[in-house]
């Protein structure tokens, strides 16, 4: 006969189903909502973008879900754009092992990133276009957001307490020096547009070719220093939330960063979409394609009220960005989530690539394995030259009269 201690300890275990029920409704409580708006005008039918809703890590898993949004920003034609829409993110995602848990696929996407942006340009080149593309490519996975962009289409973080911080880097060389050194170390030219008679004209390009960005896919005809890797950036947001803006530079010629935010401020995701787009017009004219997408990621509960302007906003922005601390990585996480103060968790801009033996970029998984998931990727012999071609370590052979 038991005894009744035994009965009791009986009593009180909870049968699995009900632990994995529970569990199941604690992870749907945290996992934040997203929604979206999308808005444009279109004057030469350059600008694609994407947006995928249902992408599962795990196939079959619905707890694995997580979001893309995307936009492409096409010149000298639209392929590069049509091409990159519908590759990007199948390169990114064959680029990660299968096996991996949540944690080490958020550790392992941004060097994926990295690694579908180099294929995506390779192979749309093989194709022998001549056009080219920005891509500004936004990952959102519950509150962890993974921005990888080249070109000057700008994704911005309008983060709840009123600051507005970018997650991209423009390539724009006319405002970018570092990427200007960058390109005239690889053998490039950079210079204004010289009309009869020597006067200069229009912002910085590159020469040959006359491109006025640093970073771009595809742009086969303007030299090996115009390259397609992206500037990557990850961050986690707080359980208040926030809103990210996407759009073309239709947008941010006419807007700042501060202005757009601030002109769709309190709309739900569509409208919100749809003034920034009208801001601009009325700012600037529709002299561009101008496309913009608004994502907007919510608390569950939505207790948290929407952009609540703070007392000290200067000391917020000063603290907006903070480096993870290994050593109390969960506490730091809950302090930074309690005050409001978004987590970086990755960055890199550089166009410099690693490089290792028999491991590439175009051939399969680009992770070895003997290497954790998030080191690389790895260049092959047969892109090396265009390697030390990105590094400035080799001209790369064009030469302008």
């Amino acid at each position: 006969m038991a005894s009744r201690e035994e009965r009791s300890r009986h009593d009180n275990l909870v049968p699995l189903a009900a632990l994995i029920s529970r569990e199941m409704r604690t992870e749907k409580m945290e996992k934040p909502i997203v929604k979206y708006g999308h808005a444009a005008q279109s004057r030469k039918g350059e600008d694609y973008f994407l947006i995928k809703m249902d992408c599962q890590r795990l196939p079959g898993n619905l707890s694995s879900t997580f979001s893309v949004f995307a936009i492409f920003d096409g010149h000298n034609g639209n392929a590069a754009a049509i091409y990159t829409r519908e590759n990007l993110l199948n390169h990114v995602l064959g680029a990660i092992p299968r096996d991996l848990g949540r944690e080490e696929w958020l550790q392992a996407l941004p060097r994926a990133l990295v690694a579908g942006f180099v294929k995506t340009d390779k192979e749309f080149q093989s194709q022998g276009e001549t056009s080219g593309t920005t891509a500004t490519f936004v990952i959102v996975d519950r509150w962890t957001v993974t921005v990888a962009s080249v070109g000057d289409s700008r994704c911005i973080l309008d983060a709840q307490g009123g600051a507005v911080s970018s997650l991209t880097v423009d390539h724009r060389l006319q405002e970018n020096v570092e990427e200007r050194k960058r390109v005239t170390a690889s053998g490039g030219v950079v210079g204004r547009l010289s009309t009869v008679g020597g006067v200069e004209i229009g912002p910085l390009r590159c020469w040959p070719g006359g491109l006025c960005l640093s970073r771009s896919i595809g742009d086969m005809d303007v030299g090996e220093f115009i390259v397609p890797v992206p500037f990557v950036k990850q961050v986690k947001l707080s359980n208040a939330g926030g809103r990210l803006i996407i759009a073309s530079d239709g947008i941010w010629d006419a807007l700042s960063s501060e202005m757009a935010a601030k002109s769709c401020h309190g709309l739900p995701a569509e409208l919100a979409a749809r003034q920034v787009v009208k801001e601009a017009l009325r700012t600037r004219g529709l002299k561009d394609d101008t496309t913009c997408l608004v994502v907007d990621i919510i608390p569950p509960d939505n207790s948290i009220p929407l952009s609540t302007p703070p007392k000290k906003q200067n000391k917020l922005r000063a603290l907006l960005f903070r480096k993870k601390s290994h050593d109390s990585a969960s506490k730091l996480s809950k302090k930074l989530s309690a005050i409001g103060i978004v987590e970086e968790l990755f960055e890199e801009g550089s166009a410099m690539l690693a490089e290792s033996e028999g491991i590439s970029v175009h051939a399969g998984s680009i992770f070895s394995t003997s290497s954790k998931p998030w080191q690389g990727p790895f260049l092959c012999a047969d892109c090396r030259n265009k390697k030390d071609a990105m590094e400035g370590k080799r001209s790369s052979g064009v030469r302008v009269a």
